[in-house]
């Protein structure tokens, strides 16, 4: 069946769950376009507004070692729609904060809610899927694409109005993908699964090649989040612009990573093409360094088809590095990419204090990039990246 008739063919069941994954997905950049319009509104230093990120992303991290136990003992579809929950909590109360302390505590519980959906959502879709996993895994990757795109664009349209808007505009969003997930989603069934146990994702890092593949990649998202977090900063644009600039960005993450990064992988082999691709990477952060708005409006769009490349190819690099099930190798890579982003989230704007210039923090990002790559060099196996299948690469994308 071609991939084309095999995506039109899905059950609406499949269509729900990639609708929400859409959603879930524009929570990780909508507040960028609005970065500017919270620190004004409520008085707070661009190192207090970047926390938005990290108290999202540290708990999605830590969250990320519980949601297989949860999706195990209570079921997908429980765990999916208490995620999807705590996501129309969380974003009506962002709505209505009024100090930045309470939005930065409220992005923590989002991440939390967040954390649940995403690792049961990719399980319910390919469950859901008629005519094999390809056409699902397809639809998975273009719902986070997708989602990584429109996010800076609602909150730029709804941000022009308020900073307030774009949370409220989310929250009703969810509440449509909470309705349909809970009423259109089959009940789970109760059925014997291997137990899985908390620290099992850590324990998988023991593998050498799947621990320096996941320093690799948390040091290459570490630069991704001074590209996502800083970059408002530096421009000082509106939110109509910076929403656009990021629109643009979410494309090139959402083509090249569902069409570029599975060509680029088979002439190159995945750790070879996520070298090559880090390293590009690096040079785009060095750009970033020179001192025109041009040049890092169109640093920051093309970085986007990098990110698409690296989002995948690690990921697939992780995969084929370890023996351990995929599940749980797949767990402790996440933990370990969005520690990262957390990390880098956290103290972006303290680097550029410390250095009191406000384009250091692209400098550490783009040494950060380097030392990935010095860091995949030395985690080669002797098993052949190519030899993973591709749906292998994409399973493990967001679990």
């Amino acid at each position: 069946m071609a991939l084309s008739e095999s995506l039109r063919r899905q059950p609406r069941v499949v269509w729900v769950t990639a609708f929400a994954a859409v959603i879930a997905f524009m929570g990780i950049g909508l507040v960028d376009p609005i970065l500017l319009s919270i620190a004004e509104g409520l008085h707070a230093s661009p190192s207090q507004v970047t926390l938005l990120f990290s108290s999202y992303l540290g708990v999605q991290v830590v969250a990320m070692l519980i949601t297989g136990a949860c999706a195990a003992r209570f079921g997908a579809k429980r765990t999916l729609v208490a995620g999807l929950g705590l996501i129309v909590a969380a974003t009506l109360a962002c709505a209505l904060a009024g100090s930045i302390t309470e939005l930065v505590a409220l992005r923590a519980v989002w991440g939390l809610g967040n954390a649940l959906f995403i690792a049961t959502a990719l399980s319910v879709i390919v469950g859901a899927a008629s005519g094999g996993q390809q056409g699902a895994i397809v639809l998975y990757e273009a719902a986070l694409g997708l989602g990584l795109s429109t996010g800076p664009l609602l909150g730029a349209l709804l941000g022009s109005w308020s900073w307030r808007a774009p949370f409220a505009g989310t929250a009703v969003l969810m509440v449509v993908a909470l309705v349909l997930c809970a009423t259109r989603l089959a009940p789970d069934r109760h059925e014997e699964r291997d137990p899985v146990r908390l620290l099992d994702p850590l324990r998988a890092l023991r593998h050498r090649g799947l621990l320096l593949t996941s320093i690799g990649s948390a040091l290459y998202t570490a630069a991704f989040f001074v590209v996502l977090a800083w970059s408002p900063f530096v421009l000082g644009f509106g939110a109509v612009p910076i929403g656009l600039i990021f629109f643009g960005w979410g494309l090139g993450v959402a083509v090249s990573g569902v069409v570029l990064a599975p060509k680029l992988a088979a002439r190159l082999g995945e750790r070879a093409a996520t070298t090559a691709a880090v390293l590009g990477y690096a040079a785009l952060m060095a750009a970033m360094v020179i001192d025109s708005k041009a040049v890092l409006v169109v640093a920051v769009i093309v970085s986007g088809v990098a990110s698409g490349l690296l989002n995948t190819l690690f990921t697939g690099t992780a995969m084929s590095s370890s023996g351990a099930p995929r599940g749980v190798a797949s767990a402790g890579y996440n933990f370990c990419r969005w520690l990262g982003g957390a990390v880098a989230a956290t103290l972006v704007g303290h680097v550029a204090a410390w250095f009191d210039w406000p384009r250091a923090p692209f400098l550490v990002a783009a040494a950060l990039c380097v030392v990935a790559a010095g860091v995949l060099t030395l985690g080669r196996t002797g098993r052949d990246p190519r030899t993973v299948p591709a749906e292998a690469v994409l399973v493990g994308e967001e679990a």
